[in-house]
């Protein structure tokens, strides 16, 4: 019989508002913010194999339980009572360490691969609890769509619009990510958390109003970030100069994203951001 060859898509996410509430006993934060997906995205493949192996074209990143791809085929076998038999590639398009989510993105896609491949038809919620247990963002992955994300992030609900269909932004985003690390245990000790006259994020978002999100929507995380690394404020400064509507830090950074009411702006943003260091994507 010929091997199965599955395939998916594991695409970046953009936080839009980010508050952090309060720190929990168990060390990790009550947040708040709406997460939203994105064109950019990584691409895994699974087929039948007799054992568990990885390979990815990025080599620089690891291929053994240090890659949670790794950990998510362990943890979705452990579920199922079964061993671990597939080979994986992972092919690897958006930065790690960004703020974009990516390597959680790619745990959800290789549960979603594997319960495929393996003809497991776990059911939706006991893939959540799987998926929690690998990083706080990794629920978000399963879902198809923006979501208002609470507690550590693992929380989520899903956005509706007025349709009460799953609700879209109707914005351009150019996405520009130089080469710093922001660790995220530095990012959340540069913040004082705090839950008193916190805008209502959700309706924020959900206003489409660009000026009310220059106004109002804020990331904890995107002033003591700014301060302490220039040249990530100077992405922002740019992109705002570009024409974006909106820009900001996404998660704990070092991506920043902008948000253009027309689509040939973000484009023309996007190509004369790009180079010098930058690693930029442009797209809805």
């Amino acid at each position: 019989m010929p091997s199965r060859l599955v395939r998916a898509s594991a695409p970046a996410k953009l936080n839009l508002g980010l508050h952090v509430l309060r720190r929990r006993d168990d060390g990790f934060h009550d947040i708040e913010t709406v997460m939203v997906p994105i064109g950019w995205a990584d691409h895994l493949t699974a087929t039948s194999a007799d054992h568990l192996a990885l390979t990815c074209s990025d080599p620089a990143l690891p291929t053994d339980e240090e890659n949670l791809v790794v950990r998510a085929a362990l943890a979705l076998a452990e579920w199922a009572g079964i061993r671990p038999k597939a080979a994986l590639h992972l092919e690897k398009r958006v930065p790690y360490g960004a703020g974009l989510g990516s390597g959680s993105s790619d745990a959800a896609a290789t549960l979603r691969l594997l319960d495929h491949l393996w003809n497991l038809e776990v059911p939706e919620a006991a893939l959540h609890e799987i998926a929690a247990t690998l990083g706080s963002d990794v629920p978000f992955f399963l879902l198809d769509g923006p979501a208002l994300a609470t507690g550590r992030g693992e929380v989520l609900m899903p956005l509706p619009n007025d349709e009460a269909t799953a609700y879209r932004c109707p914005f351009a985003w150019v996405v520009a990510v130089p080469p710093i690390h922001v660790a995220t245990g530095e990012a959340y000790g540069l913040i004082t958390p705090h839950d008193a006259d916190r805008v209502d994020v959700l309706a924020l978002v959900q206003s489409n109003d660009l000026a009310r999100w220059r106004a109002e929507l804020r990331n904890d995380f995107e002033a003591p970030i700014l301060a302490r690394y220039p040249a990530i404020r100077q992405i922002r400064e740019r992109l705002l100069a570009e024409g974006a509507g909106y820009a900001a830090l996404s998660g704990s950074g070092a991506a920043v994203f902008g948000a253009f009411d027309q689509h040939e702006a973000a484009r023309q943003a996007a190509e004369g951001m790009a180079g010098n260091g930058l690693r930029v994507w442009w797209g809805r």
